[in-house]
């Protein structure tokens, strides 16, 4: 399929953009549930695995999501991440062990593994680069409503009727964004393959893509902090007297949703690493301002900022990752970033918790380091950015001379 000259909203993009909005919905609106979900079955002290083995298996499968997408095709990888959803949400019931439970866990991240891996791919092959940040950022948008009603949904569900009733809401919602898939999106992807199981065989080069280190840098650094607000946020909620843990989130998620249609037409109009330097910045600024919060309100501030900051960064840093890959291993380049940034919400975690350790004086500290590896984000994208005027400053310099001895 060609890219459309200047147009990103035919069909094809408004259907990807509802299929993200309700696959997004349906494995987040168990992320509330779950916990307590686990406790009745005995396994209060492994909540904290909830995320972590969801996460894991996600990072684990993206090298083979990368491969199958440059080869299979995108909208078949999209298809399996969305149908792994459908059948974990349907055997969530039917598990009653601890270990059978963390097991399942464990399998549902092949859905997130998968379904933006090819995703991603097949907006890049869908629009025109000079509105490819624009793209990312609205289907970003649509992710981040069904972040946002997902678990609204899930928990008047599970309030209203039960459990149960939620897993089976989940599957449809899961369903319901492979209909989409499979009846409204053609195939990007020239030259397809059939799928084979040799296909699964993955070599070291195929792991990561060094063509996109920057953005793997940045996308690393970044999403530290995300994974420690997972983790810290609620207590540090209750600390300060807010009775719902997920208000931080819900300021969070609005001002996410609100800057980035925006922020994408900046980064398409200005570039990636400027405004990469600006939403690191924000970010940096908005986890020291948590280090030094005492009130509510501080709290929703610098939510906020920090909302406003990851909402700027993900369509740039997507929009980047793509620039810099070649065309045909497209598949590869976002697999390696979405390695990045899940192992950056993986270290988040463990580190936050660590430094935390349930005692509320080491708050600020927490947050404190979160905020310096955003800085180094944003001096490591300055340094880069100069770097790369002095190369070329360098060049012209050294044609100058050249051209002066061939006279």
């Amino acid at each position: 399929m060609e890219q459309s000259s200047g147009r990103i909203y035919t069909l094809h993009f408004i259907l990807l953009c509802l299929s993200n909005a309700v696959f997004s919905a349906s494995y987040n609106m168990l992320i509330p549930e779950l916990p307590a979900y686990l406790s009745s079955m005995g396994g209060a002290d492994y909540k904290g695995y909830i995320l972590a083995l969801f996460t894991l298996m996600a990072g684990l499968s993206r090298p083979f999501s990368g491969k199958l997408t440059d080869t299979v095709g995108r909208v078949p990888v999209m298809i399996f991440g969305s149908v792994v959803c459908v059948i974990c949400s349907l055997l969530y019931p039917l598990v009653s062990s601890v270990g059978a439970f963390l097991l399942l866990r464990f399998f549902h991240g092949f859905s997130t593994g998968f379904k933006p891996t090819g995703t991603t791919a097949y907006i890049s092959d869908l629009v025109p680069y000079h509105r490819r940040a624009e793209a990312m950022g609205m289907v970003g948008l649509f992710s981040t409503i069904g972040l946002a009603i997902g678990p609204a949904i899930g928990g008047f569900i599970a309030a209203r009727w039960n459990i149960y009733v939620m897993f089976q809401v989940s599957a449809v919602f899961a369903l319901l964004s492979v209909v989409i898939l499979i009846g409204g999106l053609k195939e990007t992807l020239p030259n397809r393959q059939r799928f084979s199981p040799s296909l699964l065989k993955i070599s070291r080069n195929e792991i990561f893509e060094p063509l996109v280190v920057g953005p793997v840098i940045v996308t690393f650094l970044t999403f530290l902090s995300y994974g420690a607000l997972l983790t810290v946020i609620p207590d540090f909620s209750n600390y300060l007297g807010i009775h719902n843990k997920g208000l931080f989130f819900t300021f969070f998620t609005v001002a996410s949703i609100g800057i980035r249609l925006l922020a994408g037409k900046m980064s398409d109009k200005h570039g990636r690493v400027p405004m990469l330097k600006i939403s690191a910045a924000m970010m940096a600024v908005s986890l020291f301002m948590l280090s030094f919060t005492t009130t509510p309100f501080m709290m929703m501030v610098a939510a906020v900022v920090y909302g406003v900051s990851v909402g700027v960064c993900s369509p740039a840093v997507t929009a980047w990752t793509v620039d810099l890959g070649l065309p045909e291993y497209r598949g590869r380049a976002l697999a390696t970033m979405y390695i990045a940034m899940e192992a950056g919400i993986g270290l988040g975690a463990y580190l936050s918790a660590y430094i935390y350790h349930n005692n509320a004086s080491y708050f600020p500290l927490t947050f404190g380091v979160m905020g310096i590896a955003a800085l180094m984000a944003t001096l490591y994208l300055i340094a880069i950015y100069d770097n790369r005027r002095l190369k070329v400053m360098w060049r012209l310099v050294h044609m100058k001379t050249h051209f002066r001895r061939w006279l």
